[in-house]
């Protein structure tokens, strides 16, 4: 499965399967772990979606924990068994470039996601500065330079530190070395709009709009974008915390349907 190239009946869209925060409850044993992981990836593969982002949430200080790292690692290794031709992607809540890259390069999978590439910015948890210079170096040591980076320009969830607009920012992490970008605006229509601003002033790499996707608007995403990120739009009404099925196939079905008739 390539993670960059698409064909009408297989769109590019990355499923984000989130993992429950390490550190709020460390009752989870690794055996309901890893359930979790291949029942709800069970239920992407099942409505044909191909490529699924394994999201650590473990809020921490600094880099990603060992702990995180190893479980991640285990995790994503036991989809990678269970799934051998879906593309999987790693993300770590933490701001942290070795991290995932060390976790893609153990579990087998083909891509990463990091959401701080260029620049500098501020966010909730403070002040985080761009990891595109040690995650390409790190990658180049691992020999691992097939694993993708996909990185996040201005994310709607941070406030900018540099004075340079959104779409010379794309340039820039197209520049540094990201093989693909994520591209999220405060709204949907802001999204399509600073995707648009970076084709027109550039950028040349795969472009993915990472939130607000639905079943509704996804082909006027596709219309657009190289591909999307989604999971909100996916999961299970009134699904708990300790729930073992968090995702709805029935949903990720019509959302799949939607995307391919655009």
């Amino acid at each position: 499965m390539s993670l960059l190239t698409s064909t009408s009946d297989d769109p590019l869209i990355v499923a984000a399967l989130h993992l429950p925060d390490f550190a709020v409850d460390r009752s989870l044993s690794m055996a309901f772990l890893e359930d979790y992981t291949l029942a709800n990836a069970e239920v992407f593969v099942s409505a044909g979606i191909r490529r699924i982002m394994l999201q650590d949430q473990t809020r921490q200080r600094g880099p990603a924990s060992p702990e995180t790292i190893a479980m991640t690692a285990a995790l994503g290794r036991a989809l990678k068994l269970a799934h051998p031709t879906v593309s999987l992607g790693i993300i770590v809540e933490a701001h942290d470039a070795i991290g995932p890259l060390a976790i893609a390069h153990a579990s087998g999978a083909d891509f990463v996601r990091l959401k701080v590439f260029v620049g500098a910015a501020m966010t909730m948890e403070g002040h985080k500065e761009a990891l595109a210079v040690d995650a390409l170096t790190y990658r180049h040591q691992l020999r691992r330079d097939d694993i993708a980076i996909l990185a996040d320009v201005f994310d709607r969830t941070c406030v900018p530190l540099i004075d340079v607009p959104p779409e010379q920012a794309a340039l820039g992490a197209e520049r540094l070395g990201a093989d693909a970008l994520v591209i999220t605006g405060a709204t949907f229509d802001e999204s399509l709009q600073r995707i648009a601003k970076a084709r027109a002033a550039g950028v040349t790499r795969p472009i993915l709009l990472g939130g607000s996707v639905t079943a509704r608007n996804v082909a006027q995403t596709l219309a657009v974008a190289d591909g999307a990120i989604v999971s909100t739009a996916l999961m299970r009404d009134g699904a708990g915390p300790r729930d073992r099925l968090f995702w709805d196939r029935e949903k990720a079905e019509a959302f799949m349907a939607a995307a391919r008739s655009r």
